[in-house]
């Protein structure tokens, strides 16, 4: 059993013999990577051990019961205490995506609905903003197109965890849960009759790539220049400082208009542009993979209406895993990680079924 754990064991210790040198730390690149690595290693390390020890200890307390009967019990907290250790190694030894240690960016469209589907972009900008606060992450606007009434036509954000995190805890392993049409039900603030109104928005979550991710050929890129239109300030309305690319290969086109120099929205442009590149090789390889390993939460069709906000219910619906809440202020408010986590233990029974002998995974 967990034969897989010697192999990470061996790893573990190579990597804290390279984090240990000073040349590994000569490169930022390489020294996040191995860091990162070394945290979702050592999380399996202990709990190994950890599970181990359990065993042990469950064991000499069988044996004392054998001439003291007042270790029984302690035999049986420690055995129920080894099942609960061995449920987390299990969890942890399932494979995950390779995607899943980045950080995330965020894209936010408005969609049917007009101007009440962009102010519905707005608060849903809010609570991602204030769920990645609570978690300590940093949120960056990359670029947005803002609604007369102070709403999103779209905007994009990077959301960045600070340090080292634990596997399954960075922003693209639990965001990309939210990737999907959101349907929003209550009284815009344009309806002057009081009738409760539907409208949506849609969320696209990618991997942050790193450069050294996606091999992006300047021959392969058009780049135009144009004025940058809606609000944003004199400054930025009257240069040719926006920037459209176009990745001629795929067809894939990014603008952005944000930031005041060319240069700038040039640099935003090819982030967002490598991680619509990363994804789309993510999901080319999703589509190859066998139907049996594919995670059930993971492949919803991004057209797909995953979730309702109630407004008039205070409710906030799950339609892929059933989760059901009448605490929405609350969730708008940042108070997301309920819901997360009922597509995390979606996604994790999915993985772990494949897993099962039979299952053909």
């Amino acid at each position: 059993m967990f034969e897989a754990v010697e192999g990470m064991r061996e790893e573990h210790a190579e990597l804290e013999r390279r984090l240990a040198l000073p040349e590994t730390h000569a490169d930022q690149r390489l020294a996040k990577q191995l860091n990162q690595r070394y945290a979702e290693l050592t999380a399996v390390v202990t709990t190994w051990q950890h599970w181990l020890q359990l065993g042990d200890d469950a064991e000499a307390a069988r044996e004392l019961a054998a001439d003291d009967p007042v270790f029984a019990q302690e035999a049986e907290d420690l055995a129920a205490r080894r099942a609960v250790a061995e449920e987390r190694l299990r969890r942890l030894l399932v494979p995950r995506d390779p995607t899943d240690g980045k950080d995330a960016l965020l894209e936010i469209k408005s969609g049917e609905g007009g101007e009440e589907s962009a102010l519905f972009a707005g608060d849903l900008l809010r609570m991602y903003s204030r769920y990645a606060e609570a978690r300590g992450w940093a949120v960056e606007l990359l670029d947005a197109t803002e609604s007369d009434l102070g709403g999103f036509k779209s905007v994009t954000a990077a959301v960045k965890a600070r340090g080292t995190v634990e596997p399954g805890q960075t922003p693209y392993a639990l965001l990309k849960f939210e990737g999907g049409v959101h349907r929003v039900q209550r009284v815009p603030v344009t309806e002057s009759q009081g009738r409760v109104h539907t409208s949506a928005a849609g969320v696209l979550v990618m991997p942050e790539a790193e450069q050294v991710d996606v091999n992006v050929d300047d021959n392969d890129l058009r780049i135009d220049v144009f004025r940058s239109s809606g609000p944003g300030g004199q400054s930025v309305n009257t240069t040719d400082s926006a920037v459209r690319i176009t990745h001629l290969p795929t067809g894939i086109v990014v603008s952005c208009q944000n930031e005041k120099s060319q240069l700038q929205n040039k640099e935003q442009a090819m982030r967002i542009l490598r991680a619509r590149l990363l994804q789309a090789a993510q999901d080319a390889a999703d589509a190859e993979a066998s139907e049996a390993r594919r995670s059930q939460v993971r492949t919803v069709d991004r057209s797909e209406r995953i979730r309702t906000y109630n407004f008039p219910e205070n409710r906030i619906s799950d339609h892929r895993t059933g989760y059901k809440a009448y605490n929405l202020d609350q969730v708008l408010d940042g108070d997301l990680q309920p819901v997360l986590d009922s597509c995390v233990e979606a996604d994790m029974a999915a993985r772990l079924a494949a897993l099962e002998p039979g299952s053909g995974g």
